[in-house]
């Protein structure tokens, strides 16, 4: 029997799915999420059962690598157990966790356990003060218990997140390069992406290029250009002094990765968004509930639902709101 995949109007190979298990987040980081926010009511979102279904419908359709996503994905009760139901998904290569680093502290050694083979863990700051400026809420000594924690557990390939902002954390960069270093992580820095409207800074202002990391580093550190990658939008480099860890850069305005994209999102309420940058979706959750036990009905339904996936997003460098969803409500 030939495998069956995912193949978008542009000619693109889907196989990978990023899952928002939750929409709510112990942080209210300034640049994902407004200070007072407003969550789904519980009825409106995806069950833990339902997310799984959606899981092995991807899987059955080719996708080989998921990533469970938030919000915070550690703050809802039952995600481990969510995470050893996929992870032994038949065919399914990878399951990765993008986390704030917060419960990693109880949580890192049950989720080796369950299967989970990667973590993403966001850090933008190593100044206690400014993290929690950067958060709101955030502890950053409890976010390095977590990374340490991950290690102890067994986790390799683990990968630091850098939103990076002119004027609040640029200045950071290299300390966080040297934090990789030491620990052993890959690290990755983002260009901060226009989506939902805030009120705490100017996105134009605050816009840092990938381009202005590489010269930073480059004042302390040999970049090498790689070829690597790990299906994800990060387009990676190595340090001559460190060629053990990865950099990578994330660059939605400056060179983004739209011509190999290969993934889709699941927002928690069941919406599937096939671009992170624009408003195409499918509603996953009227099928699942309309149909209850008829997979063949989901498969269906995601499968239609890959031409409606954009051949790319235009994110412009103003303060301008092209995409009213929070990041926390996309799925990282």
């Amino acid at each position: 029997m030939t495998e069956r995949e995912l193949i978008d109007g542009h000619n693109r190979r889907v196989d990978y799915l990023r899952l928002s298990v939750t929409d709510r987040c112990d942080f209210r980081c300034v640049y994902c999420m407004a200070e007072d926010m407003q969550f789904l009511p519980r009825q409106q979102i995806l069950t833990l059962e339902e997310l799984f279904q959606v899981a092995q419908s991807f899987v059955a359709l080719g996708t080989r690598k998921i990533r469970l996503t938030g919000g915070e994905p550690l703050i809802r009760p039952g995600v481990v157990k969510l995470c050893e139901q996929i992870a032994a998904l038949p065919g399914l290569r990878e399951l990765c966790l993008t986390t704030n680093g917060s419960q990693l502290g109880k949580l890192a050694a049950p989720l080796f356990d369950a299967g989970v083979k990667r973590l993403n863990i966001s850090l933008d700051s190593l100044d206690p003060q400014r993290f929690k400026e950067l958060t709101r809420t955030g502890d950053l000594a409890q976010v390095i218990d977590g990374i340490d924690a991950a290690r102890k557990a067994g986790f390799t390939r683990t990968k630091l997140n850098c939103v990076v902002m002119q004027g609040r954390n640029d200045h950071e960069i290299n300390d966080l390069v040297s934090f990789a270093i030491d620990r052993q992580l890959d690290i990755s820095f983002i260009e901060e992406m226009p989506l939902g409207t805030i009120s705490e800074h100017s996105r134009a202002e605050s816009f840092f290029s990938s381009a202005q990391v590489r010269e930073k580093i480059a004042e302390r550190y040999t970049l090498i250009d790689s070829a690597e990658s790990t299906q994800g939008p990060s387009h990676y480099w190595r340090l001559a002094e460190a060629p053990e860890i990865r950099l990578g850069f994330i660059s939605p305005h400056s060179h983004n990765f739209c011509a190999t994209c290969n993934r889709v999102r699941l927002t928690v309420e069941g919406r599937l968004l096939l671009c992170l940058g624009n408003e195409h979706s499918m509603d996953l959750k009227a099928v699942l509930r309309a149909h209850p036990g008829q997979p063949q009905r989901l498969e269906k339904a995601i499968i239609e639902a890959m031409k409606l996936k954009p051949y790319r997003h235009n994110f412009e460098v103003n303060d301008d709101v092209q995409v009213v969803r929070f990041m926390n409500m996309t799925g990282g």
